[in-house]
């Protein structure tokens, strides 16, 4: 089929689900007729990132039956590209030998992430099929805790000796490159794998002027590095400050045990993101996709933040049934509770979610809490200003006319949504600090939990500031 891979290379990017099905009818006529000769040209002419995507609406075992007919580096690449779904689908269902074949030239850090999700059963039938070093770095990999740094770290990095030449250098660069994950940063150990500085390509290329130099004569000694154990949103925050390709993990001795590149920053970042949009969302973070989750697991995520606010929400009501007295005696203040309620809901849900942003991407720290506190006052005072103009309007109209001129009715629900906004504010901010400090994490100061809160205090706020008004 030359048109149509002469065609793919030629079309623009796009991401409609309707263009890449146009191709799936081709595929799918190729796999029948096992056409392996187009089947292989498929996999080797088009990048494997669009390759994975014109294969989105085949099944994971006609995707595996489609990459089975290109070379091994391409089997490897298109696979990378595959939803997380149809990964451990393949995984799981797969000829173990092939699908070890292929698993044992992943990246460790990918393999490590694939293979952890296997049930035990498969996965000890598979490690069995591994290469003695891709099981044993599986092995090590895999001890460290979720969400650190050695979690998510490559044991693939160029490691030079100090002892070599410039010369020396790039010969042994180049006769291993094709086992590196990335070859532009080169790093300098010492016989017990100690790190000792850093060469970058560039200057290897350049030093070829001189091509007997020693390493050490020219490598960096003062690197940046984290520790096996640091957390790994941490370590992504370090390599987007310092705009670094990689970075090296080293263990308490500051020995090089392996690099998180940049595409690792990625998916940490985007994991980390995700994250807190549940948080926020007042949904528990899931530890696997939306589809992979069973909805019994779904239901209990987010049914016990739904019980929290439930309790919340009843709080409220008990606040409520409190002034029953006042709103049968003046029937218009149950007019504006929603009213209330939501603009001190939404002011908080609001500085909450600024707040927690702003921590996470470390615009924001603990010894800010002042200015913070400070620049969420003044903003309560200027929104809560411009609604509580707008609250006088609506008492105009809301507040029957023989309270409103007897008596400061109409400044009730005015002086109220000053006060709910600024505590809204206030609150919004406050609380995700103070679980920052308390060591927790700040997103779990969900925007539904805030307001919540504030529901609460803007009902005794109300009818406080109703009470000693109207009497």
């Amino acid at each position: 089929h030359p048109p149509l891979f002469c065609y793919i290379r030629r079309r623009p990017k796009s991401n409609h689900p309707m263009i890449n099905t146009l191709y799936l009818p081709e595929l799918r006529e190729m796999l029948s007729a096992d056409n392996a000769e187009g089947l292989r040209d498929f996999c080797e002419a088009i990048h494997p990132s669009r390759a994975a995507e014109f294969m989105a609406g085949l099944s994971p075992s006609e995707s595996w039956q489609v990459i089975q007919h290109g070379v091994m580096e391409d089997r490897v690449d298109i696979f990378s590209f595959f939803g997380k779904d149809k990964q451990h689908e393949i995984l799981e269902t797969e000829s173990i030998a092939s699908v070890a074949a292929m698993v044992a030239e992943l990246a460790p850090d990918d393999r490590v992430d694939l293979l952890q999700e296997l049930e035990d059963d498969r996965l000890a039938d598979l490690l069995k099929l591994l290469p003695v070093e891709e099981r044993r770095d599986f092995q090590r990999l895999s001890q460290y805790p979720e969400g650190t740094a050695g979690a998510v770290m490559t044991t693939e990095i160029a490691k030079l000796s100090e002892s070599l030449t410039i010369r020396e250098a790039l010969n042994e660069i180049g006769r291993q490159s094709e086992t590196y994950e990335t070859i532009y940063y080169l790093y300098i150990v010492d016989e017990e794998d100690h790190l000792r500085g850093l060469v970058s390509a560039r200057q290897l290329l350049t030093g070829m002027k001189q091509p007997e130099t020693l390493l050490h004569q020219v490598m960096e000694t003062s690197l940046v590095t984290v520790d096996v154990l640091d957390d790994q949103e941490d370590v992504a925050n370090q390599v987007a400050k310092m705009d670094l390709l990689a970075i090296p993990v080293v263990d308490n001795q500051h020995k090089l045990l392996g690099i998180i590149t940049h595409d690792d920053v990625i998916d940490v970042v985007q994991e980390e993101a995700t994250e807190d949009a549940h948080r926020i969302g007042a949904v528990d973070p899931l530890d696997e996709s939306y589809l992979r989750t069973s909805v019994f697991t779904l239901t209990w995520k987010r049914g016990i933040w739904l019980a929290i606010l439930f309790f919340f929400a009843l709080l409220t009501a008990i606040a409520i049934r409190e002034y029953e007295t006042e709103i049968e005696k003046w029937v218009w203040l149950a007019l504006f509770i929603p009213l209330i309620i939501s603009s001190g809901g939404n002011s908080g849900s609001q500085s909450a979610t600024l707040i927690i942003t702003a921590l996470s991407r470390g615009h924001i720290s603990l010894s800010d809490w002042l200015r913070v506190v400070f620049r969420e006052l003044i903003m309560g005072l200027l929104l809560g200003a411009g609604l509580a103009a707008m609250g006088l309007v609506a008492s105009i109209f809301f507040v029957p006319a023989s309270e409103a001129f007897i008596n400061a009715s109409l400044f009730v629900v005015p002086l109220t949504l000053l006060l709910v906004v600024i505590c809204g504010t206030l609150t919004g901010s406050i609380l995700p600090l103070l679980f920052e400090k308390l060591g927790w994490d700040p997103a779990m100061m969900s925007t539904p939990f805030v307001a919540g809160i504030v529901d609460i205090l803007g009902i005794l706020i109300y009818f406080k500031v109703a009470t000693l008004f109207i009497i």
